[in-house]
């Protein structure tokens, strides 16, 4: 099995990134129990994988324990708060024109087409 080139933490967040992102995020400090794992941090684990396409146990080490990764962006999903982030970003983008809704546009809809639709040679 290929092990994938780690790319040093160059896809990483930069300061301005991580202040626009830092706000919108649930409070570090958990209101019980010990205090969370560093937000940035994981969310660097989170965003390697992602251009990685690597499984999570070959997250580096530098980003934490993949289990913990594991568990922020699954916990996340289920409380809502990647929905938040994309709704809040997209917002504030809008608000300074940043976004051209001719051209800017995400579309989740997947269209099979059987095997031999591309190209294949037809009846008579």
């Amino acid at each position: 099995m290929k092990q994938r080139k780690d790319d040093g933490g160059r896809g990483d967040l930069t300061n301005k990134q991580w202040l626009k992102l830092k706000l919108l995020l649930p409070p570090q400090k958990a209101h019980t129990g010990q205090p969370a794992h560093d937000h940035r941090r994981i969310l660097n684990g989170i965003l390697w994988l992602h251009r990685t396409g690597a499984p999570w146990r070959d997250i580096p080490e530098r980003y934490g324990k993949h289990s913990t990764i594991s568990s922020r962006f699954y916990r996340w999903r289920i409380a809502g708060i990647w929905q938040l982030l994309w709704e809040s970003l997209m917002q504030q983008a809008d608000a300074v024109g940043e976004i051209d809704w001719e051209v800017h546009f995400v579309d989740s809809t997947v269209v099979r087409a059987h095997q031999h639709a591309a190209g294949a040679k037809g009846g008579s």
